[in-house]
């Protein structure tokens, strides 16, 4: 069953330095998505710990600490239908080596570097795009905005 959701994307920091990139990304979000909201925001330390609190006993949390606060990201909330999974299907599989070569016209696949430098994040689940919407943009009232988006 289609039903309308929303989901977090973040752009990662050495994307949002590479225009050609940015503007691809926010070509295939703009065929795909409704764009809820944006911003360009520096990813201070305490925020990107409350983002990635799930990973912290993970040998990669440090690593992933200092890239996505290394210098701008871009956040933006996605609405559509399985937006969580589209959004998903679009970024391609989180490991990048393999990426590359099984799923090339994904985000991951054209403009990923690593497995911690991969290009963008995506909400796995509704629940979780709620909370991590909330970390982005904590004036964000879900509620409202579906009482005034039943549909696309």
């Amino acid at each position: 069953m289609n039903k309308l959701q929303i989901t977090l994307a973040v752009i990662k920091p050495h994307v949002v330095k590479n225009l050609f990139a940015l503007e691809s990304i926010q070509k295939r979000i703009e065929c795909e998505f409704e764009v809820v909201g944006i911003r360009e925001v520096v990813i201070s330390r305490e925020m990107a710990e409350r983002f990635y609190a799930e990973h912290r006993s993970k040998f990669f949390y440090n690593r992933l600490l200092s890239f996505i606060t290394s210098g701008p990201s871009v956040a933006l909330i996605l609405a559509a239908e399985n937006a969580v999974s589209k959004w998903r299907q679009i970024m391609g599989p989180t490991k990048v080596y393999k990426t590359i070569y099984s799923e090339p016209d994904t985000i991951r696949g054209q403009f990923g570097l690593s497995d911690t430098r991969n290009a963008c994040h995506g909400s796995d689940a509704m629940e979780s795009a709620l909370n991590e919407i909330n970390v982005f943009f904590p004036d964000f009232d879900f509620e409202e905005w579906r009482k005034n988006h039943p549909t696309l």
